[in-house]
């Protein structure tokens, strides 16, 4: 569901939340197969990857806010200044 909402919803606030869910089914994978072999690396790896997701949360709405109040909008469509 996440990968799909990356490419296809055009709202900025959507795509942030639909990283946010990819991260969270890897982070059920990891836990999954952690309990499954006996070992706690899954684990570890899941708090390495919640740490990532709050730090692309952070900078991804910061983005985001940044870029409404220039153009009012959070379309990803209208929002091109990175373009030549």
């Amino acid at each position: 569901m996440g990968a799909i909402g990356v490419l296809i919803r055009r709202n900025a606030l959507v795509i942030l939340m639909s990283i946010e869910l990819m991260l969270n089914a890897v982070n059920l994978a990891f836990v999954t197969f952690s309990r499954q072999h006996d070992s706690m690396d899954g684990q570890i790896f899941v708090f390495f990857i919640m740490t990532v997701a709050a730090a692309e949360a952070a900078v991804g709405l910061a983005i985001v806010v940044a870029l409404f109040k220039n153009k009012s909008t959070v379309n990803v469509d209208d929002i091109n200044i990175m373009k030549w």
